[in-house]
């Protein structure tokens, strides 16, 4: 039994079967691959896949079972890299950093500044995507921190820690009616114009529709983007009221626009920071963390860490 066999049958569950991409991922041939996978199912006496002719369909109950340990394996002896460069006093490394543009462009500057001062032989590779590919790239490793306010908890694979809370703001051009309203904003007034918001499932689009939805009212979306500033340079073309997060509304200006506040219409969102589950964290990663979000406390970040799903 060796750790290339396990890494096939773990990229096999994870490339949904395809023993083509699996020889690109480990770098090796399909031949190789298939040798490898038959090989441990040798050894351990059971069938890991079901096949129909050459072909891997699918797992076997037993399969099941034995892709949580492979799972388990790969973890623990990458934590014992981890672990042996951490002891070694060794400083240098990368930092993987996944997010959404949001939290990049806006939440992640004075902590990444902070950071480097602190760290500056740790690189940081800062990768942007949707709440699901963040899950997905820390889940496999290829995150060492996903960063989102969507989704991130919804997986047990993870642990998520809630960082900060924040509220959407409306945008609008200058001289726009909104800005003549004496009282506060309702949601029947922003319904009277086109509106630009988030895709579904990010930054805090949930509440958003989750508003209009209890209120009975339908929305005229006519336009959405992952991209806080894409929304506002729509808005800066009076092609709608812009609905977005209030952390990217301090260079409103800049575009021409003006900021209203509208807190009491939508539910507060909550920032949160994830891990893979029974991670080793290097000493820097804990730094980042504890940077980002100072109330969270080392200890129960490790308790966290190693405690089992359910």
């Amino acid at each position: 039994m060796n750790f290339q066999q396990l890494r096939s049958i773990r990229e096999a569950a994870r490339c949904g079967f395809n023993l083509t991409e699996v020889a690109n991922v480990l770098f090796t041939s399909q031949p190789g691959v298939s040798r490898q996978i038959r090989e441990l199912e040798e050894e351990l006496g059971v069938d890991i896949f079901v096949r129909n002719g050459k072909r891997l369909i699918g797992l076997t109950d037993p399969g099941k079972g034995i892709l949580q340990i492979v799972e388990k394996l790969l973890q623990e002896a990458e934590n014992l890299r981890q672990a042996s460069k951490e002891y070694s006093g060794e400083t240098t490394g990368t930092l993987t950093i996944a997010a959404t543009h949001t939290q990049a462009r806006y939440a992640l500057p004075r902590v990444v500044q902070g950071f480097r001062a602190r760290f500056p032989d740790v690189r940081i590779a800062l990768q942007q995507s949707s709440p699901e590919h963040i899950a997905e790239w820390v889940i496999s490793g290829k995150a060492d921190v996903g960063i989102a306010t969507e989704g991130l908890s919804q997986f047990k694979e993870l642990i998520s820690f809630p960082c900060y809370e924040w509220s959407h703001v409306v945008v609008v051009p200058q001289h726009h009616p909104l800005l003549l309203v004496q009282r506060p904003i309702s949601l029947s007034d922003l319904a009277a114009y086109p509106l630009i918001t988030y895709d579904v499932g990010f930054t805090g689009r949930g509440h958003i529709d989750a508003a209009f939805r209890a209120a009975g009212i339908t929305p005229d979306i006519v336009l959405t983007a992952m991209d806080s500033d894409v929304i506002q340079q729509y808005v800066s073309l009076e092609l709608g009221v812009g609905i977005v997060a209030g952390m990217a509304s301090e260079h409103t200006r800049q575009n021409g626009l003006q900021t209203l506040e509208v807190a009491h219409l939508f539910a507060p969102n909550v920032t949160r920071l994830a891990v893979r589950r029974g991670a080793y964290l290097r000493s820097y990663t804990m730094d980042f963390i504890l940077q980002f979000a100072p109330q969270l406390k080392r200890a129960d970040i490790l308790e966290a860490l190693q405690s089992e799903t359910h």
